[in-house]
């Protein structure tokens, strides 16, 4: 019966997905009533490319495949770019009007305008993969699945274009991260944090083909943005298997990674890390502060971050404070109860 359910809720979720995007794209006057996919294999992986138009503003591509093609509404999409639903949802609307009034052609670009595309699509690719990686029960009917679509069409563009490092970087990191799917609950459908997780559930399969993809990119020396969340990710592993971490390694990778992106969601992490490595005052001052990123009032990590942080550093009533913010932020009751458990932890 839960199978049955569970196929019945994606067919439906597969329909409206279908039905929105022809909605979407029926309202931009230059779609192509019968594209040709050419050398794409698939439908979906076509209309990314297409939707990667270099005419359409980069800061809304991403978004805008992620709504048309993906079908995540504009309050998932905010939340994955660290703004508000009703901005998002206005940036949108903006962009398909410009496409509408400038007469942008939809359409499926040539094998040779795909390396300028790609970025967009690798970067819409891995926000889908995101969401669904959010909602590990499955419950929510727009996230279910994700995951695997995501890893199925990263796949597909590593097959289309095998000799782009990046492509290749974003696979890696995607598996990684998917062979650690069983070992986030435990029987009881509770949140394991990384650092407890058992190897032993991780998917080893995927994690040596992570490995190997990894090693074909590095072999290309073109070093982007995935690589290095990839080689990040490797870093974790070997970390929980061996016991051993060099977290003066781990702090390099993080600071090309910011030098790269600029993230805050990169500063946080490295402010971790520099924790690690020097202890936990020096990671508060290395966190980005609210003053000069807003956007962080809004994002969980930021406040579960900063209270891991202040408890190391004896200053529980702050960090009472950053827990009860973070688990009012936060949308999965699995961690939702493991922040609670931390936050119960400091009035002890």
């Amino acid at each position: 019966m839960t199978v049955a359910r569970r196929k019945s809720i994606d067919m439906v979720r597969a329909e409206v997905r279908h039905r929105f995007v022809d909605v979407e794209l029926q309202s931009v006057e230059d779609v192509m009533a019968a594209p040709d996919w050419g050398e794409l294999p698939d439908e979906r992986l076509a209309m990314m490319f297409a939707c990667a138009h270099p005419a359409i503003d980069p800061g809304i591509r991403s978004p805008l495949i992620l709504q048309v093609v993906l079908g995540l509404d504009a309050k998932a999409i905010a939340s994955a770019f660290l703004t508000s639903p009703a901005a998002m949802g206005k940036r949108l609307v903006r962009a398909k009007e410009k496409i509408r009034q400038a007469g942008i052609p939809i359409r499926v670009p040539g094998r040779e305008e795909l390396p300028a595309r790609l970025d967009t699509v690798l970067q819409a690719i891995y926000t889908g993969f995101s969401e669904g990686w959010s909602d590990p029960g499955g419950v929510d009917v727009v996230r279910r699945n994700l995951t695997e679509e995501a890893l199925f069409l990263a796949r597909l563009v590593v097959e289309l274009m095998p000799f782009e490092p990046e492509a290749l970087g974003l696979l890696a990191l995607m598996l990684h991260a998917d062979s650690r799917r069983r070992a986030r609950r435990n029987d009881d459908g509770e949140f394991v944090a990384l650092a407890m997780q058992d190897p032993a559930l991780w998917d080893s399969r995927q994690i040596a083909e992570a490995e190997s993809l990894l090693h074909r990119a590095g072999a290309m020396h073109s070093v982007g943005r995935f690589q290095l969340e990839a080689a990040l990710q490797s870093a974790h592993v070997d970390r929980i298997r061996t016991g051993v971490v060099n977290w003066a390694a781990v702090l390099e990778l993080y600071d090309a990674l910011f030098a790269l992106t600029g993230s805050p969601v990169v500063r946080i992490n490295r402010a971790v890390t520099v924790a690690e490595l020097r202890g936990a005052k020096e990671g508060l001052a290395s966190m980005p502060e609210l003053e000069t990123d807003p956007r962080l009032a809004e994002y969980q990590p930021y406040w579960a971050a900063r209270a891991e942080l202040l408890v190391r550093t004896g200053e529980n009533e702050l960090a009472r404070h950053a827990y009860q913010i973070a688990i009012g932020l936060e949308r999965d009751p699995a961690v939702r109860r493991f922040l609670e458990q931390r936050l119960d932890a400091t009035e002890e």
